[in-house]
């Protein structure tokens, strides 16, 4: 499991697209969390998300994910279509699957207008594509980080797959000696997954935003900075991981940066405008810091072909390691 290289996507995905249309503003492409479509009154943002893992919450995860999406690109999320396949026709696991579907869209202000259900052959678990739809005045892409930025990451490293964790593995974590007391504690983090409140304080002044979902934080960033063709300074040390994560992840032998990062939302902005920014997003009771810069890519490196050709390529250097491949989750051997 895990998402497909850039050169695959490309290849196979990217450029089959069908007709094309004087609408489209933005389309698919690597790392970008959602498309832009114009219309008459102004632009809509449309993205698309399946969930298949996390069995306990993944309703609540469908609607929080795909709304994410939305939000990441300046988008205000309205309208959500839900597709639901069951591995067999069990009408107590549709009941909880829809009631969690419900429960969280109500109290996002979404919509769920339609979609399709059914039973497959063959799925060993549920498996949920929720379809998120919005308008924006402001569309923000992933792609759009310059040199001189500052990363701001909301919330901290592994939100969801902290909770995930404590919920889908609480059997394990008591084997391992975490107490019960951390665990339920974790397992709120359900409720910080949206990033609707952040994106709204962020949209005005980012050049670019991402909802890191699998891979991580870490997995995030490369999107992010491959997308733009930079290149993004991150340490370790800078980065906010709660105490519970880090309980959670070293009782299961997994690693904050590599685990499901969506609740947290990077954002790069104009290096003069993120104490403003910091300000704004603390006045909204939102946890935020900056983590990283953004420095022109090496020599051949995406839009900065030209630069230095002694800086690494476009990606992310993380503790002086420089990645600009996919991530892949650290949790994703915990299903197996």
């Amino acid at each position: 499991m895990g998402k497909l290289s850039p050169a695959d996507l490309d290849r196979y995905v990217f450029s089959r697209t069908g007709a094309p249309n004087d609408d489209l503003l933005v389309g698919a492409g690597y790392g970008e969390d959602a498309a832009a479509v114009a219309t008459d009154e102004g632009t809509m943002v449309v993205s698309t998300d399946p969930i298949s893992l996390a069995a306990e919450r993944i309703g609540t995860l469908g609607v929080a994910i795909a709304s994410n999406d939305v939000a990441a690109c300046g988008g205000v999320p309205e309208w959500l279509v839900s597709t639901v396949l069951l591995p067999e026709p069990d009408v107590d696991l549709l009941d909880d699957i829809t009631a969690q579907l419900d429960a969280e869209a109500r109290r996002l202000g979404i919509s769920i207008v339609g979609g399709h259900t059914e039973t497959v052959s063959g799925l060993s678990r549920p498996l949920l594509s929720l379809t998120c739809m919005g308008p924006t005045d402001r569309y923000v892409p992933t792609s759009g980080a310059e040199p001189g930025d500052a990363v701001i990451l909301t919330k901290g490293a592994g939100i969801e797959g902290t909770a995930v964790l404590a919920t889908d593995f609480r059997a394990d974590l008591d084997d391992a000696g975490v107490d019960s007391e951390t665990v339920d504690r974790a397992a709120g983090f359900f409720d910080d997954i949206s990033v609707l409140p952040e994106s709204a304080v962020l949209a005005s002044a980012a050049t670019a935003m991402h909802d890191p979902t699998e891979g991580g934080v870490l997995n995030g960033l490369v999107e992010l900075a491959c997308a733009s063709g930079v290149r993004i300074e991150v340490e370790a040390d800078d980065v906010s991981v709660r105490p519970e994560t880090r309980a959670l992840c070293d009782a299961m032998g997994v690693e904050p940066m590599r685990i499901l990062g969506s609740g947290a939302l990077l954002a790069a902005v104009p290096d003069d405008e993120a104490d403003d920014v910091l300000a704004a997003l603390e006045r909204e009771g939102i946890e935020a810091t900056v983590v990283g810069t953004v420095e022109a890519a090496g020599d051949g490196a995406g839009s900065n072909a030209g630069a230095d050709s002694t800086a690494p390529a476009a990606g992310v250097v993380y503790d002086g390691t420089h990645y600009a491949d996919g991530v892949e989750d650290d949790m994703y051997d915990l299903w197996n």
